[in-house]
């Protein structure tokens, strides 16, 4: 029994070759999470993540990312780290460590630096673009664009080991050192192999304020199903925050149970995941959201061939 689940349509192909290495038991839920997401990072055309991802006001890509291993707590993540091609894999590597597993900015560049880990100019041409528009849409003030395409992930096993991992390039325009919910773990995500795990994407200022990730495998540990734990989780953020704060961002989470079923929550409508497991092929669904109920569909064909057709259009200042 395996099963895997991803943030966004752009997790689908990555999770389609992992899908078949999992299968096979060629690979285990650490390398099938690291192998995705390090594969999202290197496509040019997804602006949230990896080469390509979309810079801080000051035009320099700081990335975040994590990854947790269900079985031991063990868990390692980078913070705003420049010019390495794949976070994620540096993240993994930290998750080895006992202490110094989390490290932010030149002390996670030294420490990839000192492991080998590949260098790379991660400012795309396609990213200068974007920056250059928004500086000319803003003229005065540099704003952060609020949007959330974080790359989560969560990963069952046919050993029955669960992982969950993350990668973001963060909110557009963010101020230098800024960080989200992504890399911090219990927010961005969560895992434990005895239960289920789950990842966030969204307004990470807020998806932090209910350290989400841990309260929906908290609720499944209490008994609750998966795609209960994930509503109820949700909705009681989102209206925390319209109680007390009149105003909440864009939140969305998934995640997996310990016998591979999933489930997924959002307070938008345009949200979109990936799943596959040994009983399906890689799927993508669309999510919508109406009276605190979650349903979803599956996307047609028209709809994915639309999706990287946008995203991979000529850009033009």
């Amino acid at each position: 029994m395996w099963a895997i689940i991803g943030t966004w349509r752009m997790s689908y192909e990555a999770i389609q070759n992992v899908s078949k290495k999992l299968k096979n038991n060629e690979i285990g839920a650490d390398e099938a999470a690291v192998l995705a997401i390090a594969e999202i990072e290197d496509f040019p055309y997804f602006k949230s993540v990896g080469y390509g991802g979309l810079p801080n006001e000051e035009m320099v890509v700081e990335l975040d990312a994590a990854f947790m291993n269900g079985n031991d707590y063990s868990f390692g993540a980078v913070m705003a780290i420049k010019d390495y091609k794949n976070p994620i894999k540096v993240a993994y590597e930290l998750s080895k460590q006992y202490t110094n597993c989390v490290l932010v900015g030149e002390g996670a560049e030294k420490f990839a630096h000192k492991n080998g880990f590949e260098r790379k100019n991660m400012l795309s041409d396609r990213a200068i673009i974007h920056y250059k528009k928004r500086v000319k849409e803003m003229e005065t003030e540099l704003k952060p664009y609020i949007g959330h395409d974080t790359v989560g992930m969560c990963v069952l096993d046919n050993n029955q080991k669960i992982v969950s991992a993350t990668s973001t390039s963060g909110l557009f325009m963010k101020k230098s050192g800024r960080v989200g919910d992504s890399a911090i773990i219990g927010s961005g995500f969560y895992a434990d192999s005895e239960v289920g795990a789950c990842t966030a994407t969204g307004l990470g200022e807020d998806l932090m304020k209910g350290c989400i990730s841990y309260e929906v495998v908290s609720l499944m540990r209490q008994g609750k199903t998966v795609q209960e734990s994930c509503e109820i989780a949700l909705n009681k953020l989102n209206d925390k925050l319209l109680e007390k704060a009149k105003k909440v961002g864009d939140l969305s989470i998934v995640a997996i149970d310990k016998n591979g079923n999933f489930g997924c929550a959002t307070n938008i409508d345009n949200f979109s995941f990936v799943y596959a497991s040994d009983k399906e092929e890689a799927k993508v669904y669309l999510v919508e959201k109406e009276n605190n109920k979650t349903t979803f569909k599956l996307a047609s064909q028209e709809w994915l061939d639309d999706y990287l057709k946008t995203r991979m259009a000529k850009l033009e200042l």
